[in-house]
């Protein structure tokens, strides 16, 4: 699938540095009162500094001046821009109740761009909520042009240390393509979109999350990744992070000796048992030894070779499960995507895959990943989880704001960009 001349223009043009500063304010009438009282504003901005300066750029601590307003006829708003001394850039500061590019008030849209949580069509939103299809489906993609990574994670000793990495198939205008997804404490940090699942391909997909996570501390590298076995992911990966321990998913291997018993199912029990008990196994040697015993049980019985063969991978693929012992807390599974993945499934059949251009299918998939990250949770999950309301708030230990489009928002302050540096 040949690119069009459009998108070869934005791949040829340099990125354009983030101007856009998003603050939280206590309603409208206090966004008023900065506005109109320059004193007090500068003291509220100061104040915004020292509680989150992730949130600024790197250079405000050295000082700025006021630099005049921009005015948004549609929403009659006034923005303030601020001219730092330092390097001359010029920012204009957003309120978080307000959606960025002025489509809106965050009141407005939070609502529809919720609902997209569960797939809901976005002619269905329109018939509830008004407007046009169109302009719900642009408010949602443009969530995925912030760093899903920098966007999601507040503070770089949270940049997590074990990954788990897949790919979901899906299609665009009938042709297959792949998402190269990486996550990690129930968030999803990267999902780009690739044609090809060699690993040239992959490691450009994956490499977004390099880049994202490296933007916040340059010298990251995780501890380890848990895989499949397909061997462009773990060529990619390798790439990528040359130091990274890879670890096999145990899950996988099971389920390939499950789809082969399929028509005997008193055989599946008896294996699933034997097999779930060396995973179980709390460090290496008892690993070792209860592999060793379902190898010796396997070769005393007499199985059909499709039964046979995924349980001889299964112990010939013992030294890449064992490398997980020597890392405590990493992924032995890939249980943590594959419910990510799920969520991603349903969404893409509900709009029966991609139909647009390759660019707009990656910021469809980076607007479901952060809409995932910041979805707040159901009443029984919050208790489960001592009150915690998002996943972000489980990763960062902290909100911004108690709604979670605008905790999006200001989260998304500089598309995420901020520096290590500046973590609190």
């Amino acid at each position: 699938m040949e690119p069009s001349s459009d998108e070869n223009k934005k791949q040829t043009r340099p990125p354009r540095k983030p101007r856009s500063l998003c603050l939280s304010f206590a309603n409208e009438t206090e966004y008023e009162r900065c506005l109109a009282d320059r004193a007090y504003y500068r003291t509220y901005l100061m104040e915004q500094y020292q509680a989150y300066p992730e949130l600024f750029p790197e250079e405000w601590g050295e000082g700025f001046h006021f630099h005049g307003f921009i005015y948004s006829r549609k929403q009659d708003l006034h923005q303030r821009r601020v001219k730092l001394k330092r390097t001359g850039s010029v920012y204009q500061i957003r309120p978080s109740f307000m959606m960025p590019y002025m489509i809106g008030r965050v009141v407005e849209v939070e609502k529809p761009l919720f609902l997209r949580r569960w797939g809901v069509p976005f002619e269905a939103l329109t018939y509830v909520f008004g407007r046009h299809p169109m302009y719900w489906y642009r408010a949602y993609v443009s969530l995925g042009r912030t760093s899903l990574v920098g966007t999601t994670i507040k503070q770089v000793e949270d940049l997590p240390p074990h990954l788990i990495a897949d790919e979901k198939h899906t299609r665009l205008q009938g042709k297959k393509v792949f998402v190269p997804t990486t996550v990690a404490q129930e968030c999803i940090l990267g999902a780009e979109v690739v044609e090809q699942a060699d690993a040239d391909h992959l490691e450009q997909g994956y490499q977004v999350f390099r880049d994202e996570a490296q933007t916040l501390q340059s010298d990251y590298t995780p501890q380890s990744v848990n895989t499949d076995k397909w061997p462009a992911t773990r060529q990619a990966w390798s790439r990528l992070f040359p130091a990274t321990t890879l670890i096999l998913c145990f899950l996988h291997a099971v389920l390939k000796i499950k789809n082969r018993c399929r028509s005997a199912p008193d055989l599946w029990e008896l294996i699933r048992h034997k097999v779930w008990h060396v995973y179980k196994a709390e460090s290496l040697r008892p690993f070792a030894q209860r592999l060793r015993r379902l190898r010796e049980w396997t070769e005393s019985q007499t199985l059909e070779k499709p039964v046979q063969a995924p349980l001889q991978a299964l112990w010939e693929s013992a030294a890449d499960f064992k490398v997980a012992y020597q890392h405590p807390g990493s992924f032995r599974t890939s249980n943590g995507l594959e419910r990510l993945m799920d969520y991603q499934d349903r969404l893409l059949y509900t709009m029966r895959y991609f139909h647009g251009t390759l660019s707009s299918a990656k910021l469809y998939m980076r607007a479901m990943a952060l809409v995932w990250n910041f979805h707040p949770y159901g009443r029984r999950t919050q208790k489960k989880y001592g009150g915690v309301c998002t996943p972000f708030e489980r990763l960062n230990g902290f909100q911004y704001h108690d709604n979670w489009l605008e905790n999006m928002m200001i989260a998304a302050s500089l598309r995420g960009q901020y520096r290590s540096h500046k973590i609190r």
